[in-house]
């Protein structure tokens, strides 16, 4: 297993979280120096706050963790590609590295339907690495919608 499966696989286990208190299971790690600083998942929900992605809690995590708001020289791992919202926080925070996982053909960030990480205009340039585990993060999006799908067809019977 590469260091960018292990972290990922960290990553997977957040997302069951999110999973767990009915969120839609996104799970992300932030690592320096070869140390998870920061870790989070979606709680938009649970928190009752739009910006609970589970990148934005783990840079708001690393940000406390290290006492900085520039995370410079990190790598930040996440089950879904990053929105317009995250991948603007992922670039104001100075990432160095993104690892993701699944594609988002609807509203990723990265280039998969609009790209906002890497756009001219952005002062900073962050390293996108994308398919790592993209299978089974894949995978627990598709059965938590599939079930999502299935309860609401039997609640509308």
């Amino acid at each position: 297993m590469t260091t960018d499966e292990i972290y990922m696989q960290r990553a997977l286990e957040l997302a069951e979280q999110a999973q767990k208190a009915d969120e839609v299971p996104v799970g992300a790690v932030l690592v320096m120096d070869g140390e998870i600083v920061g870790e989070g998942y979606n709680q938009v929900i649970s928190l009752s706050d739009p910006s609970a992605h589970a990148e934005a809690q783990a840079i708001r995590a690393a940000g406390q963790a290290i006492d900085n708001y520039r995370l410079v020289n990190s790598t930040l791992y996440v089950t879904l590609e990053p929105c317009a919202m995250c991948a603007g926080l992922i670039t104001h925070a100075r990432v160095k590295r993104l690892v993701f996982g699944a594609t988002d053909p609807r509203t990723g960030a990265t280039g998969t339907a609009i790209d906002v990480i890497n756009h001219a205009s952005m002062n900073h340039k962050v390293e996108v690495q994308s398919g790592v585990l993209a299978e089974e993060c894949g995978d627990i999006l598709r059965r938590f919608f599939r079930a999502r799908r299935k309860s609401a067809k039997l609640s509308t019977k």
